[in-house]
C-alpha cells in the first residue's frame, strides 16, 4: 500500500509529538487520527479501519516502564491483528522496545527521530501489509557486519537487534557482563555498523591503568610533563578524534580517575599533561565493565553523574550459561577455526560430547569454551571428539548457583497480578490499589517478573 492511501492513527500523551506528527504525515496520508488518551484506542478501532498505529511506550505516570504501551500493544494486535504498530519510545526503553517486536510490534522508532526515517518505517509497514516478508526478523545477525557475533538464542538475538538500532546514533553505551562473554566484539560490532566505521576505533583498558599512567595514556603528555616524557605524544582520545573509544573495565577506576574522565566528556576536550593548552575532541564513547550496574550506582565507589554520562543505553551480554543451544553453535565454530590453525582433519562432535558442553556452567564463559576446544583439537587421535577429550580449566571458580525456579509463591504472585492488570485494562494506579501495595512496589514487580 502507498503511503497515500494510509489511514494512520496516532497515540501518545504528549500533545507536542502529537502536533509533531499531524504536521508531517497530513500532507501525506490519506487520514490522521490523534489521540491523547489511551483508553479510547478500542473504541477508535472499533469504529475505523487504520493501517498503521503509531504508540507511545509510555502513559500517565513520571515512572515510565512502558507497562502501559505493552498492554496496548497486545490490545491492538488482539483487536486488529493486521494493523501495523509502530511503537515511540526513548533510548532508556530501548529493552522494552525489543520486547515489544516480541508482542508483535512491525517495529520502534526513538525519541527525537529524523522525519526521513518515520516515513521509510511507516512505507516499510505498510509495504509489510502485502508483503509479510518485508517484517524485520529478530534474527538479524546478518545485517551486523564486522567481527563476527554467533547466536541464534533469544537473548543474543536482542543485542543483535540492539546494535542494530543503536549504532547509527552516537549514544554512549555501556556493556555489562561477566568476563569472557564477548563485550569487546560487541563494542566492534557497534562501531563498524556506525557512521564512525571508516574512523578509528581505540581500546583502552582503564582498568589496568596507575593512577600516573592514566592521564598520560588518555589524554596524552607533553615533552619534559615528568621524567620519561621525552617528546610530545598524542593520548587515546585524540587517537579516536572522529571515530569510537572503548573503554574496557570503567567499573575498575578510582574516584580520581573518574573525575578527571569526566570533565573530558562534558567538555569534550583534553589537556596533555604538562600543557594548559585544551584541544577539541570528537569521539563515540563505549564501556564496558564486569561490575553489576547496582553496585555503579554506589557512590562511594563510582560516580553517579559519570554513571548517567556513560549510560545513555546499556547492553547486557548473558553469561554463556544462559544462551542454550549457542554453546554448541559457538563450539562447532570453534572447532572449524582450530581445525585450520593447526592443519588437521574437522572433528565432529559427539552426543557424549555435546551434552557435556551443554550441562557445563560455564565461569570462564566463551573464552573458557574457546580454550576447551582448542585443547581438544590439538590433543585429538580420531576424527571425533568425546567427552572425555573436553576439559575444562580448573583456574575457573563455579559458576554461582543463582539460577534456580520461580517458587511456588512467586508463580502465585505473577498470576495474580496478570488477572488485576487483566482486570483493569492495564491501570497501574487502579491495579496497585486492589492488590494492597504502592504504584512504585507494582513497578517493582513487573519488572520482576518481566510483565
Amino acid at each position: 500500500m502507498h503511503l497515500t492511501k494510509a489511514s494512520i492513527l496516532v497515540v501518545d500523551d504528549d500533545t507536542d509529538v502529537l502536533t509533531a506528527v499531524r504536521l508531517l504525515l497530513r500532507p501525506q496520508v490519506k487520514e490522521i487520527v490523534t489521540e491523547k488518551n489511551p483508553e479510547q484506542i478500542v473504541s477508535l478501532l472499533t469504529q475505523h479501519s487504520f493501517d498503521v498505529v503509531l504508540l507511545d511506550m509510555n502513559f500517565k505516570s513520571a515512572l515510565n516502564t512502558g507497562n502501559e504501551g505493552l498492554y496496548w500493544l497486545k490490545k491492538i494486535k488482539a483487536l486488529k491483528p493486521q494493523t501495523a504498530v509502530i511503537m515511540i519510545t526513548a533510548y532508556g526503553d530501548i529493552d522494552l522496545a525489543i520486547r515489544s517486536l516480541k508482542e508483535g510490534a512491525f517495529d520502534f522508532v526513538v525519541k527525537p527521530w529524523h522525519n526521513e526515517k518515520l516515513l521509510t518505517i511507516i512505507s516499510d509497514a505498510l509495504a509489510s501489509k502485502n508483503n509479510v516478508s518485508k517484517k524485520p526478523a529478530l534474527t538479524i545477525s546478518k545485517t551486523i557486519s564486522g567481527p563476527e557475533l554467533l547466536g541464534e538464542s533469544e537473548p543474543m538475538q536482542d543485542i543483535l537487534l540492539k546494535i542494530r538500532k543503536v549504532a547509527p546514533t552516537d549514544a554512549n553505551i555501556l556493556i555489562l557482563g561477566e568476563n569472557g562473554t564477548g563485550k569487546e566484539l560487541i563494542a566492534k560490532a557497534i562501531h563498524e555498523n556506525s557512521l564512525r566505521a571508516d574512523k578509528p576505533f581505540i581500546k583502552v583498558d582503564v582498568g589496568a591503568l596507575t593512577e600516573s599512567l592514566f592521564e598520560s595514556e588518555l589524554f596524552g603528555h607533553k615533552k619534559g610533563a615528568f621524567t620519561d616524557a621525552r617528546e610530545d605524544r598524542a593520548g587515546r582520545f585524540e587517537a579516536a578524534h572522529g571515530g569510537t573509544i572503548f573503554l574496557d573495565e570503567i567499573g575498575n577506576i578510582s574516584l580520581h580517575q573518574q573525575a578527571k574522565l569526566l570533565s573530558v566528556l562534558q567538555n569534550r576536550q583534553i589537556i596533555r599533561l604538562g600543557s594548559n593548552e585544551p584541544i577539541d575532541i570528537d569521539v563515540r564513547l563505549l564501556c564496558a565493565t564486569n561490575v553489576p550496574l547496582a553496585e555503579l550506582a554506589n557512590e562511594a565507589r563510582f560516580r553517579k553523574d559519570l554513571v548517567y554520562r556513560i549510560n545513555t543505553v546499556e547492553i547486557m551480554v548473558p553469561p554463556l550459561r544462559k544462551r542454550g543451544n549457542d554453546i554448541i553453535l559457538l563450539a562447532n565454530h570453534f572447532v572449524g577455526v582450530y581445525a585450520a590453525k593447526y592443519m588437521k582433519p574437522v572433528p565432529e562432535l559427539s552426543k557424549s560430547a555435546t551434552d557435556k558442553l551443554l550441562h557445563y556452567q560455564y565461569p570462564g564463559n566463551v573464552r573458557e569454551l574457546q580454550y576447551a576446544i582448542e585443547r581438544a583439537v590439538i590433543m585429538a587421535d580420531n576424527h571425533v571428539l568425546e567427552a572425555q577429550d573436553i576439559l575444562f580449566s580448573p583456574l575457573e571458580s563455579p559458576a554461582p548457583e543463582n539460577q534456580q525456579q520461580e517458587s511456588n509463591l512467586e508463580v502465585l504472585e505473577k498470576a495474580t497480578i496478570n488477572r488485576v492488570l487483566e482486570k483493569h485494562s492495564g491501570n497501574l494506579t487502579r491495579a496497585a490499589k486492589e492488590l494492597g501495595i504502592t504504584r512504585t512496589a507494582l513497578y517493582r514487580r513487573l519488572g520482576k517478573y518481566d510483565i
